[in-house]
């Protein structure tokens, strides 16, 4: 549950670059939106190894 947490965070913190590269234009801000979906996606992973294993633990 904590790298679900994690993910959300990492989503809200990025609202603000998203607008700026995409409204304004700003390139510096499409890096650090590049920067933070490969963060989401790397701990997506991580959740998705997790709940695999949970799910195959229970049976």
């Amino acid at each position: 549950m904590d790298k679900f947490k994690q993910l959300q965070e990492v989503i809200s913190s990025t609202e603000a670059d998203v607008a700026k590269f995409y409204d304004g234009g700003n390139a510096a801000a499409g890096t650090r939106v590049r920067k933070a979906m490969q963060d989401l996606k790397v701990l997506a992973q991580e959740i998705r190894a997790e709940v695999t294993e949970k799910k195959n633990s229970d049976k």
